[in-house]
C-alpha cells in the first residue's frame, strides 16, 4: 500500500467541467489521510486553439462547435453551474459570456511551476474567467492574476511580451494527445491510471483510495 499520489491534471482555463473537476478533486484530496504525499501537475490542453484573442461569445460559439441549439447550450450551461455550486465554485456565465484565447495563460502556468505557485495560479485563472469574467488573454489582466497569487508582475509581463515556454506549452499538448487525451480534464495518477472528466469529490476520493490500496480502479 502506497502513500503517494502522483497527479498530472490536464485542462483548459476556458473549460467548466475543469473547474468543477478541479473544485472535487481538492476536496477529495482533502478526505485522504494526512500522511498521503500529493504531487499535483498542470499541464495544458487548448479547446479553442485558433480563438483570436479577442474572443467570441461563447453561446454562438458552443452552438456552432457542437451542432446544438441556443436552448440546449443554455440548459447545460446551468447543470453546469449547479454542479460548480456543489463544490464551491461559483460560476457567473450568461448569453453575453465570452470564450478567450488560452495559450498565454498556458504559457504562465508552465512558468508557476518552477514557482511552486502552480496551483494557486490555476485557481485565480479559473475564478478570474469563471466567476469575475475577465479576459484573460488579455496581457494587463494576466499580469494581474499573476501579481495575486505572490509572482512577479514585471517577470510575467516579459513572459508575455516573448516567446517564452510557448514551446514547452506546445510539446506538452502534443505529448498528451499522443498519450490518449482527448478530452478534458482528464486526471492521470501515477502514470497509470486515467479518471476523466469533471468528477463530484466522492468519485476521486473513491478511485484515489484504490490506488493508494493497489486496487487500481481508475
Amino acid at each position: 500500500m502506497s502513500n503517494t499520489l502522483k497527479i498530472d491534471f490536464v485542462s483548459d482555463v476556458v473549460c467548466p467541467w475543469c473547474a468543477v473537476g478541479l473544485a472535487g478533486l481538492n476536496t477529495a484530496l482533502e478526505r485522504l489521510d494526512a500522511g498521503t504525499r500529493v504531487e499535483l501537475t498542470f499541464h495544458p490542453f487548448e479547446l479553442n486553439p485558433d480563438m483570436p484573442a479577442a474572443g467570441a461569445v461563447q453561446l454562438d460559439y458552443i452552438t456552432e462547435k457542437y451542432r446544438i441549439s441556443p436552448d440546449q447550450a443554455r440548459a447545460n450551461r446551468e447543470q453546469i453551474r449547479a454542479r460548480a455550486a456543489a463544490v464551491g465554485f461559483t460560476m457567473n456565465r450568461d448569453d453575453a459570456s465570452r470564450v478567450y484565447n488560452t495559450f498565454d495563460a498556458h504559457r504562465l502556468i508552465a512558468w508557476a511551476r518552477e514557482k511552486d505557485a502552480q496551483a494557486a495560479l490555476k485557481a485565480a485563472l479559473l475564478k478570474a474567467y469563471f466567476t469575475d469574467g475577465k479576459n484573460i488573454a488579455e496581457r494587463d489582466v494576466l499580469i494581474g492574476i499573476a501579481a495575486q497569487v505572490g509572482l512577479d508582475s514585471a517577470e510575467a509581463g516579459e513572459i508575455l511580451e516573448s516567446d517564452r515556454y510557448a514551446q514547452e506549452v506546445r510539446d506538452e499538448e502534443v505529448l498528451w494527445v499522443q498519450r490518449g487525451i482527448s478530452s478534458v480534464p482528464a486526471v492521470v495518477v501515477n502514470d497509470r491510471y486515467l479518471i476523466p472528466g469533471g468528477q463530484p469529490p466522492e468519485v476521486y476520493e473513491e478511485q484515489l483510495r484504490a490506488i493508494l490500496a493497489g486496487d487500481g480502479q481508475a
